[in-house]
């Protein structure tokens, strides 16, 4: 079974740019490609906290995030080559929606005081990056387990060419953008 902004996507999205926009094909039009979920941990604390930070990702996301290692060593920082330093997953296709369909719903309306995310934090090739200060605002993390809190970084990866397509793209799909 398909995810329902998936749905959403094909039935509304997809007509509603194809009209402004005048695409002549199918494949001119943007959509969504992936979304990466970063958690870094500081390297001063202890082995534990990447594994913490690991585990409360596969909560959220509901897959094994890969585990990034240093590469070099810095000593001002405390840290040596290959010691762990945080995780990262990207998501695609159903798991990709399904993630997308929960922040949106049910994990930035948490957030306390939200009244959006920046319209201008893309990148200039039509990908929106943005932060999360604390891994609790996601239903699935439960307050009592958790150690320390941990932010996150979240790359919304799209398919247009230009920022203002992508954000047209990501306010047809609900993304809660702060009005100036």
């Amino acid at each position: 079974m398909k995810a329902r902004l998936y749905e959403k996507y094909k039935n509304d999205v997809v007509p509603a740019l194809k009209q402004k926009h005048n695409y002549r094909n199918l494949h001119q039009i943007p959509r969504l490609e992936k979304i990466v979920v970063n958690m870094g941990v500081s390297a001063a604390l202890d082995k534990s906290a990447v594994d913490d930070a690991a585990r409360d990702l596969s909560l959220i996301t509901g897959r094994k995030p890969a585990v990034c290692k240093s590469r070099h060593s810095i000593a001002n920082f405390k840290l040596r080559q290959g010691q762990p330093i945080g995780c990262r997953v990207t998501l695609r296709r159903d798991a990709m929606y399904e993630f997308f369909d929960r922040l949106v719903a049910a994990a930035l309306p948490r957030i306390r005081d939200f009244r959006g995310l920046s319209p201008r934090q893309f990148d200039g090739r039509g990908n929106y990056t943005f932060g999360v200060g604390d891994q609790t605002i996601f239903p699935e993390i439960e307050m009592d387990k958790i150690k320390r809190t941990q932010g996150m970084d979240v790359t919304i990866v799209t398919s247009a060419a230009t920022n203002n397509e992508a954000l047209e793209l990501l306010k047809l799909m609900g993304f809660p953008f702060a009005e100036k």
